[in-house]
């Protein structure tokens, strides 16, 4: 949601004009908010691919839904590695010159993924991939969060989480086609090939994007002996920090775990148990992507509006009862179709504080580190719901519906109780951080 602010022409009489939040930004913040948008819109393109191809994998490869949960959670826990190791490198080497190599290292081997014969190599290649995609996020929400000005930080970091349902709806609608034109031996190894191409956009970083003047003044003070940074400063009781460090996991923990066990799972749950097809599912998933896009976009609006906590919350509430109803139940197709919309609202819309919220919970000689961690030790954690996904479906019998609803619905109480123990931050200046 893009509010405006009321602009007055000097000196012309000229009655005031209404002019976007985005107007209002110079021509740095608009270069740092495209580079931002665009590496995060690719991450998920690449990270979507997965999900897209396991029906094809699970028929190609025989493989059981175990060992798919199993890949998807080993590329989330060494997503988390990849994010904490780009916070720490970028605290000390800069936040542009460590985005393009988290940008290369992602797009790389999602290209491997496509040369994979066996289930191990593919593992492997995604571990390695989440290397990359995980420290993309990390650096990426650090530079937008320091490169915009407060009033507006909020809504631009929700700006950038939106781009994830613009990449999530690219690789859908590229799926639906290769799935169609290709056979499926060909058309899996394609959309994997196809994550090479955001490695174009390193060129337009390296060209265009500066590191913030927060960070550039901080590292100088650290260079002075005035600041101390330290990634184990995270970890000091001292003004709050380890607490704020152990609730803000414990936050995104549930928050990726319940948006993962979704995710993950979704285009398998559509055409192995509401036994669509390929174009069929495509239109459910469209649904949770449109909601997604706005729940982004409004989530960010809330979230200067009313305060990072209560949006968390309010999200989080509205997620939880919303997928316990999609998963569990008795509802027709049509009702399925419908409920997607806010539900994709609610799963996606609560990260959009998410970037904001951790940049100002931590000083700026550790908020790289204290973002990387927080944010990837949620998603390490988070990572093994779509694993308990295929294990309670596979080992105890529960249905994939069951099975879904249960891990989401557990993961996002969990974000309420640990938002509520957090303090609120909503336009903290981080030039005094």
């Amino acid at each position: 949601m893009l509010d405006s602010t009321t602009t007055h022409p000097a000196a012309t009489g000229a009655p005031p004009r209404r002019t976007s939040w985005l107007g209002q930004l110079n021509g740095g913040e608009r270069r740092t908010l495209a580079a931002s948008f665009g590496g995060y819109g690719v991450d998920a393109f690449d990270y979507y691919t997965l999900p897209l191809v396991t029906p094809i994998l699970l028929s190609l490869w025989g493989v059981s839904k175990t060992e798919i949960g199993l890949i998807g959670t080993a590329t989330l826990v060494s997503s988390a590695i990849g994010g904490w190791l780009a916070g720490i490198l970028a605290d000390r080497y800069g936040r542009v010159r460590i985005l393009q190599l988290t940008i290369l290292v992602f797009a790389l081997f999602t290209f491997a993924c496509g040369l994979s014969q066996t289930p191990g190599q593919l593992m492997l290649a995604r571990i390695l991939q989440g290397l990359g995609f995980g420290g993309e996020w990390a650096v990426g929400s650090v530079l937008i969060a320091e490169a915009i000005r407060p009033d507006y930080r909020g809504k631009a970091v929700g700006l950038v989480q939106s781009s994830w349902a613009v990449g999530w709806g690219a690789a859908v609608l590229v799926s639906v086609a290769l799935f169609s034109w290709l056979p499926p031996e060909q058309s899996w190894r394609v959309m994997f090939f196809l994550g090479v191409v955001p490695a174009l956009l390193i060129i337009f970083i390296r060209r265009s994007i500066k590191d913030p003047e927060i960070y550039l003044r901080s590292r100088a003070e650290v260079r002075a002996g005035q600041r101390r940074a330290s990634f184990l400063g995270i970890f000091s009781p001292k003004q709050g920090v380890l607490r704020r460090t152990v609730l803000a996991s414990l936050m995104f923990t549930g928050m990726q775990g319940g948006y993962y066990a979704i995710s993950v799972w979704l285009p398998t749950f559509l055409k192995t148990e509401r036994h669509l097809t390929v174009l069929g599912s495509g239109g459910y998933q469209a649904m949770f992507i449109v909601g997604a896009f706005i729940g982004y976009l409004s989530g960010a609006y809330l979230s200067d509006r009313l305060g990072r906590r209560v949006a968390f919350i309010l999200f989080a509430l509205g997620a939880g009862s919303l997928v316990v109803s999609y998963m569990l139940l008795p509802i027709t197709d049509g009702a399925m179709l419908l409920l997607g919309f806010p539900l994709g609202f609610f799963m996606s819309g609560i990260f959009s504080g998410a970037g904001a919220f951790l940049a100002e919970l931590f000083p700026n000689e550790i908020r790289g580190s204290g973002q990387g961690f927080c944010y990837n030790f949620g998603r390490g954690i988070g990572s093994t719901f779509p694993a308990a996904v295929g294990v309670l479906s596979d080992q105890f019998h529960v249905s994939l519906a069951g099975a879904i609803g249960a891990c989401a619905g557990t993961a996002y109480a969990l974000v309420v109780l640990a938002a509520l123990l957090l303090p609120e931050t909503r336009g903290r200046d981080l030039h005094l951080n």
